[in-house]
């Protein structure tokens, strides 16, 4: 559903960057009539909030040196690496921004978040990320869908319409990869950036659209218990992967 491009050799400014994302985005929506967010910035952190940021069909790009002032207002869970349990500590402790994180020195940063954990996400709130982009080869771990939509959705039924919608899709791969799955997760992401997930797992790996459908709309029934709509995002993905079949039965007519 997302990756990382280096522009390096195609693009030195970002008035240059913008002029090719801008014609990958209308290349993408002509070939296949779907619509595709870009952010670009001088590392992965960066890219990956500013291609969040204007979700669906945005492009932002965030010129060298302006990596803290882009991040600093954001919540703390828009930033990647920040999951439940650290943004309940940072809030305890009284931050609400990316900025917050950014502004502690280390004696208050060791307080919130000790170890190596805290000086990287102390690094990214600055907008320092120096992780290449690489090519990545293998088999996938997860197939998912996943959609931002043009507003937030507060109506169920509609939620569970577009799951069973992503789950047929999902499953679609799963056979073509000739794999099968046995844990469906679904995500749902807030207007406030909160990122929910809840799983349900089968009693055996399995390609049937029926089954993977079913455990994901018992997945997101127990999600909207946990913390009601609307939502912005929702997302399907199938993990646990195995090579296999879906296997059938067929009744034969004369037995």
């Amino acid at each position: 559903d997302e990756g990382y491009l280096d522009l390096s050799s195609v693009a030195s400014t970002a008035g240059e960057a913008r002029a090719f994302l801008a014609e990958l985005q209308e290349r993408i929506e002509r070939e296949t009539g779907l619509h595709a967010s870009f952010g670009c910035g001088v590392g992965r952190t960066i890219a990956k909030v500013a291609s969040d940021a204007e979700k669906p069909n945005g492009l932002v790009i965030v010129p060298a040196g302006k990596e803290e002032e882009f991040l600093a207002p954001l919540p703390l869970r828009a930033l990647p690496g920040i999951g439940p349990k650290a943004d309940k500590r940072m809030r305890t402790a009284g931050l609400k921004t990316i900025g917050n994180l950014a502004d502690l020195d280390d004696a208050d940063l060791r307080l919130v978040l000790p170890g190596a954990v805290g000086l990287e996400l102390r690094e990214r709130a600055r907008g320092i990320d120096l992780r290449p982009v690489l090519a990545e080869t293998g088999p996938s771990v997860s197939i998912g869908h996943e959609e931002t939509f043009d507003h937030d959705i507060a109506d169920p039924a509609i939620l569970s319409e577009h799951a069973a919608r992503m789950a047929a899709s999902v499953t679609e791969r799963l056979v073509k990869e000739g794999r099968v799955a046995q844990t469906v997760t679904i995500k749902l992401r807030y207007p406030d950036f909160r990122i929910l997930s809840r799983a349900r797992s089968a009693s055996a790996p399995t390609a049937d659209p029926i089954e993977i459908t079913r455990l994901a709309e018992v997945a997101l029934e127990r999600a909207l218990r946990d913390r009601e709509p609307p939502v912005r995002l929702l997302g399907v993905t199938v993990s646990r992967l195995v090579e296999g079949e879906q296997l059938h039965l067929r009744l034969d007519e004369e037995a």
